[in-house]
């Protein structure tokens, strides 16, 4: 008889095993019990790993999906509003050194593609705009410290496109008291000591210290780096990527403002330094600041040095916390009945995000394509493979792409980045191209692409790429329309700053007033 899929056992908290758990139960559960039985089993010992978390523009519509508010969410989380990322320092190292990768498309993309033209005029004025300033208007909300929305926004909805900044911690907190109370997730609290194989190769049971063996028809491996399921128990091997992607160490810090009216920055500083750099995470009470480097290029003394004269005086009044980071993912991530969500299907560095994003499209695919039994299990683990490995490959290409492109030569970090022998093939075939054709959707025509090629133009032109002058000028094609979009975003920017509140201030009114329920 055909095993019906009637229950999931998610072995691990944290965000990823929360997130799961939520959309999970969200779409699958049923008020009278007779839809799936979600668990969730963690340890009391196992921390977790919060430095102050940036998200993608997703998590809106993941929260929509389990149910919570964001009048709720921003509350409980500390959470303030993410518009994008400043790289400082990457290109050159120079002090004005900076570009941004907002969240909001250049205007009229892709119907008109404003790189051609903006690459021209920067050829024949080096004066000019930046390229995200030209052709999009949230670089400029973000150097004035606007808010993307305002109090009378609808919930989730804003002026410009956005993500949060969160608290990691009370994020897990706030999604398993939602789940646990209004979705009907089991919550144990336990020690995995045994995780128990049938015939098959399937995992017919984990067994807890305290509370003996659970079984389950689908169990989600939310352990982290340790990865007990999948990796251990399932032995499927871990794929290294620090070839590519050369950051393995992160010396964290949580960093206190100055006043309580001090500005929330609403996007995430990535600042390029010596053997790394330090990521600037703003949340409504505190800075979440962490330098990622590379331990084979540099000692933990200088990093430390780098990072204190970063934070300031108030360093040494500060604790930090070293995180090793493992570069990498597994070679399978959905095997037998066992799938890896979060950092036990693998992680690569906190650049852009990708973490919690990676997350919220796994427990979405597991939670709309699971099998209504056993036997049609291998065939979704299967195309849940080949998307999931589609995913990693282009989110390492993209990283390394802010890499490649670097100019700085000060240390062995950023000219080993530049070794041709580090860089996918891909990637060098794909700027090849973009000498001649700006990045286009006919260059991601996957329909799981992660970054859209509006996300490459920001990068390629912020970093200093420029096109062949000859070879581009078949692509201004439409001199009138582009014309117009320009004068568009300009337009844009005199409309909004003025309009829109600052983030610290849109953050208070938060404390009284609640943003329009859909």
């Amino acid at each position: 008889m055909t095993r019906m899929t009637r229950s999931v056992c998610i072995v691990g908290g944290g965000a990823a095993g929360w997130l799961t758990a939520g959309l999970l139960a969200a779409r699958r559960s049923s008020p009278d019990g007779s839809g799936l039985k979600v668990t969730l089993i963690e340890s009391e010992q196992i921390g977790i790993i919060g430095v102050g978390e940036g998200t993608w523009p997703t998590m809106r519509n993941t929260l929509k999906k389990i149910g919570i508010s964001e009048t709720q969410f921003v509350r409980r989380c500390n959470a303030s509003f993410k518009q994008g990322a400043k790289f400082a320092r990457w290109r050159t190292g120079a002090a004005d050194d900076f570009y941004y990768h907002p969240l909001v498309l250049p205007e009229g993309f892709p119907t008109v593609d404003l790189a051609p033209y903006w690459n021209a005029a920067s050829l024949e004025d080096p004066a000019a705009p930046s390229f995200s300033d030209a052709v999009c208007f949230q670089e400029f909300l973000c150097e004035n410290h606007r808010a993307p929305k305002l109090i009378s926004s609808p919930e989730f909805g804003g002026i410009a496109n956005y993500a949060y900044h969160l608290d990691a911690h009370l994020f897990a907190e706030l999604v398993r008291e939602h789940c646990v109370e209004r979705l009907g997730v089991k919550h144990v609290l336990d020690d995995v000591t045994e995780v128990e194989r049938a015939e098959c190769g399937d995992i017919a049971a984990i067994v807890g210290q305290r509370t003996g063996r659970l079984e389950a028809d689908l169990f989600v491996d939310c352990t982290g780096f340790a990865s007990r399921l999948l990796g251990d128990a399932l032995e499927v091997p871990f794929v290294d990527c620090s070839d590519v992607l050369f950051i393995d160490r992160a010396l964290a810090v949580q960093v206190p403002y100055e006043s309580e009216d001090s500005p929330v920055v609403s996007h995430t500083v990535s600042t390029g330094q010596k053997h790394g750099w330090i990521w600037d995470i703003g949340l409504k009470n505190r800075r979440g600041v962490g330098y990622v480097y590379s331990s084979s290029h540099a000692q933990g003394d200088d990093v430390e040095a780098e990072l204190a004269a970063y934070v300031g005086p108030k360093f040494d009044c500060l604790t930090t916390r070293e995180i090793r980071i493992r570069a990498g993912h597994r070679a399978q991530f959905w095997k037998h009945n066992c799938v890896a969500v979060g950092m036990s299907a693998g992680f690569l560095e906190p650049l852009e995000a990708s973490a919690l994003v990676m997350i919220e499209l796994s427990a979405d695919y597991i939670a709309a394509m699971l099998p209504a039994t056993r036997s049609g299990m291998d065939v979704v683990a299967a195309r849940y493979n080949e998307i999931t490995q589609y995913r990693w490959d282009r989110v390492i290409e993209f990283l390394k792409l802010h890499y490649v492109l670097s100019e700085r030569n000060d240390t062995a970090f950023w000219r080993d980045n530049r070794d041709p022998a580090s860089i996918p093939q891909r990637l060098i075939d794909q700027l090849e191209l973009w000498r001649y054709n700006s990045p286009s959707e006919l260059d991601f025509s996957s329909s799981h692409e992660m970054f859209p090629a509006a996300s490459y133009q920001y990068v390629l032109f912020g970093m200093g790429f420029k096109m062949d002058a000859d070879m581009q000028r078949h692509a201004l094609r439409d001199p009138v329309a582009a014309q117009l979009a320009f004068e568009r975003n300009a337009m844009l920017k005199r409309q909004w700053v003025p309009k829109l509140p600052t983030t610290r201030d849109l953050l208070n009114k938060l404390e009284q007033y609640e943003f329009q329920k859909i």
